[in-house]
C-alpha cells in the first residue's frame, strides 16, 4: 500500500515574519513619495533587520519587504544629499553673485 504524495516535509517551526519588516518597507516607500527625510532611517533600520536575519539562522518570509525598503531608503537618501548639495551651491552662487551696495 502506497501513501499519498503531500509535497515535502519541513521540519522545524513554520516561517514568520520580521517584526519591522513592514515598518521599514513603508518607511522606505514614504522616503520616496512623501518625505526624504526618512530614507536614513529606512536604511539604517533595513540594514539592522538585515543582520538580524541572516544571523539568526531562521527563515523568515519578509526578507524581500526589508530589503524593498532599505533600496528605497538607499535612493532616498541619496537624493536627499544631491538636494541638499544643490541648495548649498545655489546658495553660495547667489552670495557671490549678489552686489551689496
Amino acid at each position: 500500500m502506497s501513501y499519498p504524495n503531500y509535497g515535502p516535509s519541513y521540519y522545524g517551526p513554520p516561517p514568520q515574519s520580521h517584526p519591522n519588516g513592514t515598518t521599514i518597507l513603508v518607511l522606505g516607500i514614504l522616503s520616496l513619495v512623501v518625505c526624504s527625510f526618512l530614507g536614513p532611517f529606512a536604511w539604517v533600520m533595513g540594514n539592522r533587520a538585515l543582520r538580524e536575519i541572516d544571523e539568526s539562522g531562521y527563515l523568515y518570509e519578509n526578507r524581500g519587504s526589508v530589503q524593498a525598503g532599505r533600496i528605497c531608503g538607499i535612493i532616498s537618501t541619496v537624493l536627499l544629499a544631491l538636494t541638499l548639495v544643490l541648495v548649498v551651491l545655489v546658495l553660495v552662487a547667489a552670495l557671490l553673485t549678489s552686489t551689496t551696495r
